[in-house]
């Protein structure tokens, strides 16, 4: 059968594929995806992303076989990304992880090229931005911490899975800003970055940084397991079971919040009917009480956008951030 052929099965309906005088065993909305980038190691955010969302679409039928992870660290994201727009750009077997955090360091130019260079399929849902420390640090609230930031810049070292002006930091920044923090002290705040949440996490608990600006559902295994102590999660409410306890930045008079949504890209060069196929797949994912489930696990709060209203999403996302990076004085 040719390749063509099979990647247009699984869009057909029944009633087509008898027509054809085909038999297949395939899913209706089996499509040849089989692989998922993480631009990332594992233990973080985009790890989680694809190994969830790929072990789910096997599980409801929606692939044919299961999709292989490949974790791509590097550049917080820019390699994976630079590696799909030159090597794979037309590759409908595969989908890229991608984040708040990735948009805004195309906002930043540090990925080799702007969003026209991909597909944009969907977001499932947003992830909400967390500070926690150790579970023995000094630190026992949000306002000790903001409190020494202000007085001693330099006094604290924080850490978070992007770069110094990306997600994560522009969250700590934009916390510091709130508790007094002059404009012309921003720089000199202390930031570390590691590749991803769950290894700053780590290295906080090894006593290496003081504090982690993170996603909430990179490092839930860290609260639940009792390691760190939440300081704040910058959500505009409490957040559902089983984090209703954390407290919110909100709450404790810092008004910050700091979302993170998680969602997915392809090729800049796949075919419409192939990215259509996509989107809908995904869709079927996201409608699934499964994923549901899921996502309350770990913190993320389903929401979705997908095709043409994710691509148009991303690029005013884009504008957003660019215009926060030259208010905290990150890009010109």
């Amino acid at each position: 059968m040719s390749t063509q052929l099979t990647k247009i099965i699984p869009r057909l309906g029944a009633s087509a594929l008898l027509g054809l005088g085909l038999v297949v065993s395939l899913p209706s909305q089996a499509l040849p995806i089989d692989e998922c980038i993480a631009p990332a190691a594992p233990g973080g955010g985009w790890d989680f992303t694809c190994r969830s969302v790929g072990k789910l679409m096997r599980e409801l039928e929606l692939v044919e076989d299961s999709v292989q992870v490949t974790n791509m660290p590097g550049g917080v994201g820019a390699v994976a990304f630079s590696n799909v727009a030159s090597k794979r750009p037309d590759d409908s077997n595969l989908i890229v992880a991608t984040s708040t955090v990735g948009v805004t360091q195309i906002a930043q130019g540090r990925y080799p090229d702007g969003a026209d260079a991909m597909r944009w399929l969907a977001m499932l849902g947003t992830d909400v931005g967390v500070i926690l420390v150790d579970d023995d640090s000094p630190y026992e609230t949000l306002d000790q911490l903001l409190n020494d930031i202000v007085e001693e810049p330099s006094s604290v070292a924080m850490a978070g899975s992007s770069g110094a002006g990306g997600w994560d930091h522009i969250r700590a920044l934009r916390l510091a800003k709130a508790a007094g923090l002059p404009g012309d002290q921003i720089g000199a705040m202390r930031w570390v970055q590691f590749d991803g949440g769950g290894p700053a996490v780590t290295q906080m608990m090894g006593g290496h940084v003081d504090a982690v600006s993170t996603d909430l559902g990179e490092i839930a295994g860290f609260i639940e397991s009792g390691d760190v102590r939440v300081l704040a999660v910058l959500s505009e409410e409490p957040l559902p079971e089983p984090f209703e306890e954390l407290p919110t930045a909100v709450a404790q008079g810092y008004d910050v919040t700091g979302y993170n949504w998680r969602g997915f890209y392809t090729g800049g060069e796949v075919s419409d009917d192939d990215y259509n196929a996509m989107v809908d797949t995904l869709k079927s994912l996201y409608d699934s009480e499964e994923w549901k489930e899921v996502a309350a696990q770990n913190g993320l709060v389903p929401l979705w956008r997908g095709g043409e209203e994710f691509s148009d999403f991303v690029r005013q996302s884009i504008e957003d951030v660019e215009d926060i990076s030259r208010e905290i004085g990150v890009i010109q």
